[in-house]
């Protein structure tokens, strides 16, 4: 039997994350403030065009997993306190999950925009797929 609390683990993954992405993002800054690559007047409003895109792309990837993430979270507490977490929902949650990862990985690696549009693209159809699962569950 699933526990309705099974959709807070696709969320803390998540959320650990996007911890992860985070802390790349000063361990980057100060490899390359110690390199002589940046100053700290690179990041006074923000950051700076000759900021080297090693030191940029994780602050990119931390923002993308601010921006539509959000829907997913709501959409997680929604389902628990409705109690219509199913276990298609959890499965479906799952899946956001690891294409958000995919989008990350992609994005801190290889970086090759297709491979990262369509991780991204397929996470929005998943998150849409949800809202329209959750939404079906909260009408019946």
């Amino acid at each position: 039997m699933l526990s309705s609390t099974g959709i807070f683990w696709p969320l803390m993954a998540l959320v650990g994350w996007t911890f992860a992405v985070l802390l790349l993002i000063p361990y980057q800054r100060l490899k390359a403030a110690f390199a002589g690559k940046v100053v700290a007047a690179d990041f006074r409003h923000g950051e700076s065009p000759s900021v080297p895109a090693a030191v940029s792309v994780p602050n990119r990837v931390f923002m993308n997993l601010l921006e539509v993430p959000v829907l997913f979270y709501a959409l997680c507490l929604v389902a628990y306190v409705s109690q219509n977490v199913s276990a298609e929902l959890v499965a479906l949650a799952w899946t956001y999950f690891g294409l958000r990862v995919a989008h990350s990985l992609i994005y801190l690696t290889y970086n090759r925009v297709f491979h990262r549009f369509l991780a991204f693209a397929a996470s929005n159809v998943v998150l849409v797929v949800l809202w329209l699962r959750l939404a079906l569950a909260l009408a019946a």
